[in-house]
């Protein structure tokens, strides 16, 4: 317990120290983003035991409304990510209503269907700015005191809300939901016969996971400060799934260290291999799936439980 705390004491002394660093901080903001988003569908799929391939749909969805909030209204950052978040876990209570309803990969169709639904939404609709998204989005001063266009206070909002999402969902994991939440991904019959309302239950779990994807989403608009169709691509949902998976499925650190390396390597393979980078980055992906069958994060986890049994 001692080891684990020194461990995230010193990643959070790092983390606080990067703007000191002279690392691009919106690089790292953007990283920040993604991991929040890869969090919150492992909240889903580890946790829940339910695969969305339009997880996007949450994501981009909460990135639009943000920007169309700043944009089109001149409302404040704090009002827009609020928004965008409410946006995202609306669209999460519907299309969880309608998901839920199914299991296995008959869930993970109509997610993927619905969230295409969104996509086309989004490029037809006239306050989306169709194919250009919505650029320009200015990132304002939040409750009109901290002035948000400095890098520096960006980074530490997005770090702070980043680290506010990791405990939140600790505790969701470890609270009485989180555990019969567990019960129900291991053998949901079992859990009926117990009386539990395990529709209830997969349709929250839903919603929250909706939200927190929306929240990378509506940090990620002003961090870029745009929202384009790539928000809600379906290459964006299998983004997240690499991230989680490559990981570690059902870790707390495992998505993080997952959005670390794909944005990392999104963002300096492409420099030098150009547009052979999602071929680069899915053979990476093969290799880590059949050394690390766990995820990086799992297998790490495994190795230390075995070591320690012995």
């Amino acid at each position: 317990m001692r080891t684990r705390t020194l461990l995230y004491c010193a990643a959070g002394l790092c983390a606080a120290a990067v703007p000191l660093t002279g690392i691009y901080p919106v690089f790292v903001m953007t990283l920040l983003c993604f991991a929040i988003f890869a969090c919150s569908f492992n909240l889903l799929l580890g946790f829940g035991g339910m695969l969305s391939f339009g997880h996007a749909a949450f994501f981009g969805t909460a990135a639009y409304t943000t920007g169309w909030l700043v944009a089109a209204h001149h409302c404040g950052p704090g009002t827009a990510i609020a928004g965008g978040v409410l946006a995202a876990a609306a669209l999460g209570l519907g299309v969880g209503g309608l998901a839920i309803r199914r299991q296995g990969i008959y869930l993970a169709m109509v997610t993927l269907a619905l969230a295409q639904l969104v996509y086309f939404v989004c490029l037809e609709a006239p306050f989306t700015g169709g194919e250009n998204g919505l650029q320009g989005v200015a990132r304002g001063a939040l409750f009109g005191v901290l002035p948000l266009q400095s890098d520096t206070v960006m980074y530490y909002l997005v770090l702070g809300l980043f680290a506010a999402v990791l405990v939140a969902i600790m505790r969701i994991v470890h609270s009485p939901f989180g555990q019969v939440l567990g019960a129900i991904r291991e053998n949901e019959s079992r859990a009926i016969s117990l009386g539990y309302d395990v529709q209830r239950y997969k349709l929250l779990a839903f919603v929250l996971s909706a939200a927190l994807a929306g929240l990378g989403g509506a940090l990620k608009t002003l961090v870029l400060g745009f929202a384009t169709l790539s928000d809600v691509s379906q290459s964006v949902s299998g983004e997240v799934i690499l991230m989680t998976l490559l990981g570690g499925i059902g870790t707390f650190f495992g998505p993080v260290l997952g959005a670390g390396i794909v944005v990392t390597l999104q963002e300096y393979l492409s420099e030098v291999v150009g547009g052979w980078v999602t071929v680069v980055i899915g053979a990476i992906f093969v290799a880590c799936v059949l050394a690390f069958r766990r995820g990086i994060v799992g297998t790490m986890l495994r190795a230390r439980r075995v070591r320690s049994s012995q």
